[in-house]
């Protein structure tokens, strides 16, 4: 039985479906803000009949909650592609514009498995040859781009765990590479190993004042 939760996060799916449109992708992203590593993107389509009680935005879910979902998702989804901007091309482009070819990217590798139809965005517009709709909490509206928000964050926060591993005193584990108080002192004291943003704020900082030795 959907709840009105899981119904309200069908409407716009629904609208398309009625409309003849069969495989739609929910594109979502994760990472504009932390100081390290790639912004990574997700495209997800999902089959008509899908339901996952308590599904949305995975910012809002338990980190066991959302492997569940990841996993779920990943066994059940029609096709699954993933983006990613490295922090050389953010720097270059700007987060922004990062973030839509990260995007971009995504629905390329889904367009390999299916013939997308239509698109829905989590609030950023993309200008593509694919009809789209850019959807403000698209995450929390609509089960495609929910969808999406959870593999692309679960695929990023993979990322940051292995880079723990390798360098536990950063932190990563705890703070994903977001500017937190704890992360800023890490790299002011620890200086700056590969995959930092050059062009944010804090990491910028440091390279200008030189706080610490380079990794």
């Amino acid at each position: 039985m959907k709840t009105k939760e899981t119904t309200d996060l069908y409407k716009y799916e629904k609208e398309l479906y009625e409309a003849g449109i069969e495989y739609i992708g929910g594109v979502d992203e994760v990472g504009r803000g932390p100081l390290i590593g790639p912004v990574v993107t997700a495209c997800v389509v999902l089959p008509k009949d899908f339901v996952l009680e308590g599904l949305n935005d995975s910012k809002k879910l338990t980190e066991k909650k959302r492997d569940m979902y990841n996993a779920y998702i990943l066994e059940h989804a029609l096709a699954i592609g993933i983006g990613e901007c490295s922090p050389e091309e953010i720097d270059t482009l700007n987060i922004y514009a990062a973030t839509q070819d990260a995007m971009k990217r995504a629905i390329g590798e889904v367009q390999k498995q299916v013939s997308l139809e239509h698109i829905l965005i989590d609030a950023m517009p993309l200008s593509l040859e694919i009809p789209t709709t850019s959807i403000i909490k698209g995450d929390a509206k609509s089960i495609s781009i929910a969808a999406a928000s959870v593999v692309a964050k679960v695929k990023r926060d993979a990322m940051l765990y292995e880079l723990d591993q390798k360098y536990p005193q950063y932190g990563f584990k705890n703070h994903k590479g977001y500017p937190t108080k704890k992360h800023v002192e890490a790299i002011e004291t620890y200086g700056l190993i590969e995959g930092y943003r050059k062009s944010y704020g804090p990491v910028k900082r440091v390279l200008e004042g030189a706080c610490a030795c380079q990794k």
